[in-house]
């Protein structure tokens, strides 16, 4: 008799601690064969996509290879892209894998699988502005933020040479836009450290464009005016109310207003989920291709897949709103499918998923954070800035550490880390 297969459609947030407490509960004992596809090879926590855009971590140092990290928590790595899903005959089709020479390297596949996850995420929502796909720069992953540090560092040591501010302009005032903006000036402060000599904070400009009448719109108010208070200490020029009509190759245009121009031009605004989500037979998804799901996670009318993370739409019972795209959501939806998974494996319906929403912290790089936390306290709700925050922000990375490694082994990288910081520069700077 065949053991079921387990097919997770995503390695993020929420994807690659699912397979690994799977990998640990199921596949290490032989009661499952469970499998992750992705098109990249390696992991690195989307929230931290910020830093590697400005150099603060250098993503080689803090990626997870799937490949590794599968042989130690016994489930298989599939690297591709998916293309299409049969729904009737539970089978996952990837496309043809290339080099960077378009030399296939492996054919078109097909994957069996008993149970399907999709925990895909989400990427940069353009809303068909023209020219943001041509002229700006993305956030949504590893290629695109390294993408970005190449060419931040390129403009400031032509700026050092020239002796002119480097500018960089950046629509979305949410936590992607507010937490780079921040980092860049840090990141400006380092290079002068190392040999921009003509390059400071005072020569750069940073624009933050926000179509809301405030940053961080989706968090509280206080939080919002700490963080815009914070950043226009810095030197960022908050724009708040501007919609922007079009990009061009060195500008914003908003649909009121003199155009805005920068040496980097960033789109950090809104979020939708791959297109092909809606392609897929039987499922129903919004118009930011989000699928709509029962209260345990399992897709509308298929209750052998399940979509966890940015891609599942729940308003859970006694809510006006769905469930947030964050990491905390993904996070946990993926330890409440790992138990799902192993109900069903024993004959047992899955659970009703139970959202807790902990507060949100932003990071303004070493400057500081805030953000407002939610639990059991007194008076629900609480305010945190400063240290305390940014320590709070740090120890939500760990915590992810901890879900795919353990914390022996976290501690571990925790010190490696701080052995690195020894012979290792402050910013990557190649």
């Amino acid at each position: 008799m065949s053991i079921p297969k387990i097919v997770v459609v995503g390695g993020g947030a929420g994807g690659l601690p699912l397979v690994t407490k799977l990998g640990r509960k199921l596949g290490r004992v032989g009661n499952a064969d469970v499998t992750l596809v992705d098109s990249s090879s390696i992991h690195v926590w989307k929230p931290r996509f910020h830093e590697v855009a400005t150099g603060a971590i250098d993503a080689d140092l803090d990626a997870v290879d799937y490949r590794a990290h599968a042989q130690l928590n016994h489930y298989r790595f599939e690297p591709g892209t998916l293309t299409e899903v049969d729904t009737a005959n539970q089978q996952l089709t990837l496309a043809p894998l290339h080099d960077e020479h378009g030399k296939e390297v492996l054919p078109q596949r097909q994957l069996d699988y008993d149970y399907l996850v999709l925990a895909t995420g989400s990427q940069s929502n353009d809303f068909g502005t023209p020219g943001v796909r041509d002229n700006c720069l993305f956030m949504d992953s590893r290629a695109q933020a390294e993408r970005f540090r190449e060419r931040f560092l390129n403009a400031c040591l032509h700026a050092n040479y020239e002796g002119k501010p480097v500018s960089v302009a950046i629509v979305g005032g949410g936590a992607t836009g507010v937490e780079l903006a921040a980092e860049l000036h840090h990141a400006v402060s380092m290079l002068n450290f190392y040999g921009h000599d003509k390059l400071d904070r005072k020569h750069l400009q940073v624009d933050i464009i926000e179509a809301a009448p405030r940053i961080l719109p989706v968090l509280s108010e206080r939080v919002s005016a700490t963080a815009t208070k914070r950043l226009e200490a810095l030197g960022v020029k908050v724009r708040t109310g501007v919609m922007v009509a079009e990009a061009t190759e060195e500008a914003f245009v908003p649909k009121d207003g003199d155009p805005i121009k920068a040496d980097l031009l960033v789109w950090a605004a809104g979020v939708k989920c791959p297109e092909w989500l809606g392609q897929i037979e039987g499922l129903t998804t919004n118009r930011i291709n989000q699928v709509e799901v029962e209260p345990t996670l399992q897709a509308k009318g298929h209750k052998n897949i399940f979509i966890i993370g940015d891609a599942a739409f729940l308003i859970p019972e006694g809510a006006e709103r769905p469930i947030p795209p964050r990491a905390q959501s993904a996070q946990q939806m993926a330890q409440h499918t790992a138990r799902s998974l192993q109900q069903l494996l024993m004959n047992r319906d899955p659970r009703p998923f139970e959202y807790k929403d902990h507060g949100s912290l932003v990071s303004l790089s070493n400057y500081s954070s805030v953000g407002m936390l939610m639990g059991n306290l007194k008076g629900g709700n609480f305010f945190v800035e400063g240290w305390l925050a940014r320590m709070m922000y740090i120890s939500l990375y760990r915590m992810h550490q901890a879900a795919l490694y353990g914390w022996p082994r976290t501690v571990m990288l925790l010190i490696a880390g701080r052995f690195n910081k020894l012979v290792r520069p402050r910013l990557k700077l190649h």
